[in-house]
């Protein structure tokens, strides 16, 4: 089995399974999707995958990632379902979403 697949998966799951008015961390999104440390991988899979709630992924402490127009749209994307700001960062204490903990195997009896 191609463990990218899986990988890919389990990340566009963690990130569909954000609801509106929320956000989540790219860091949160690779521990729901069992691949701590890849928070990049995750921003790879946002920028290769169409029809999935890109806007609601932000930096570790709530900024926005992305430059210029892109900027501006994710931020009035999230104001648009309720996301509100302190400066430039999501108020991340009202708005972050808390992913459940992937479950891991139980050993065999």
């Amino acid at each position: 089995m191609d463990t990218r697949l899986t990988s890919r998966a389990r990340i566009l799951r963690a990130i569909r399974s954000v609801p509106r008015g929320k956000v989540s961390t790219y860091g949160a999104i690779a521990k729901a999707a069992r691949l701590p440390r890849a928070a990049r991988l995750v921003a790879r899979v946002l920028h290769t995958s169409l029809g999935l709630p890109w806007h609601r992924i932000v930096g570790a402490s709530g900024q926005i990632k992305l430059r210029g127009d892109q900027f501006i749209e994710q931020r009035l994307r999230l104001e648009a379902e309720g996301v509100t700001f302190r400066g430039s960062r999501v108020r991340m204490a009202l708005h972050e979403f808390q992913l459940a903990k992937p479950r891991l195997p139980t050993p065999s009896s």
